[in-house]
């Protein structure tokens, strides 16, 4: 059986991501802070013949990623999705409660969980998988997303870095930087203002979590020869991180 650990599960890309990888001798272990959705979404995976496994924690304490997962053992693929974005300003303005907050969730999140599922293929000797969604932020910073811009080029390193790191234990390391997406990305990092959210979306097209998560299950698919580093994916109008069409 195929053991996939999810985080960030409770909407958007995670949600989408473990939807399209459900399915019979597979078991998707999702994370997320909320277990009402956490809750919604197992039984929506096991009506797909999968099991699935409910992780209620926040990736921000290490004491609780290593609580909660630690206990689990060999998983075959780990999607390090948990991620955010707060807050829209110049630097000057900024938040520094929001600037922890992406941190902490974007950076910190994702090396406590990597550190310790990571370990384990390690010493399993089968190898793994390890995806990290990133973001087209990661290589193409903008004004007024210093910090989040900053968090994503992070992801980016240590992609490129854990790539190396864990060659000889044939586990293959990953990357997916989406351009816009229409989730509650928007909303979270506007602090729940609805209208504003939607008019970063207004006049185009955007990507859906569906359309992310198609992309990590063709990632997923590859031969255990096959390692796909990256993936950018864009909407048809969008060119990068300040060019895109609105009609």
């Amino acid at each position: 059986m195929k053991r996939i650990l999810i985080t960030g599960a409770t909407s958007g890309i995670g949600r989408a991501t473990a939807l399209r990888l459900a399915a019979p001798d597979t078991k998707i272990i999702i994370t997320g802070r909320r277990l009402d959705r956490l809750n919604a979404l197992s039984k929506e995976i096991t009506a797909k013949g999968a099991e699935c496994e409910v992780l209620n924690f926040d990736v921000r304490s290490e004491h609780e990623c290593t609580k909660h997962l630690r206990p689990l053992g060999y998983v075959d693929v780990l999607i390090n999705n948990a991620g955010l974005a707060a807050g829209l300003e110049h630097i000057d303005k900024g938040s520094t409660y929001d600037w922890d907050a992406m941190i902490d969730t974007n950076v910190k999140g994702l090396l406590y969980v990597t550190r310790i599922i990571s370990s384990e293929m390690v010493l399993s000797g089968k190898g793994g998988h390890i995806i990290n969604i990133g973001s087209i932020a990661g290589t193409e910073p903008y004004e007024n997303g210093a910090v989040y811009c900053a968090s994503k080029h992070a992801v980016h390193a240590i992609s490129q870095s854990m790539r190396a790191d864990l060659l000889s234990a044939g586990i293959k390391v990953g990357e997916i930087r989406p351009g816009m997406v229409e989730t509650e990305f928007s909303q979270v990092r506007f602090h729940g203002d609805k209208e504003r959210a939607a008019n970063v979306y207004k006049g185009i097209m955007p990507l859906s979590g569906d359309d992310v998560a198609e992309a990590i299950a063709w990632m997923i698919s590859a031969p255990m020869h096959v390692n796909i580093n990256e993936i950018v994916i864009m909407p048809t109008p969008q060119a990068g991180s300040y060019y895109t069409y609105r009609r």
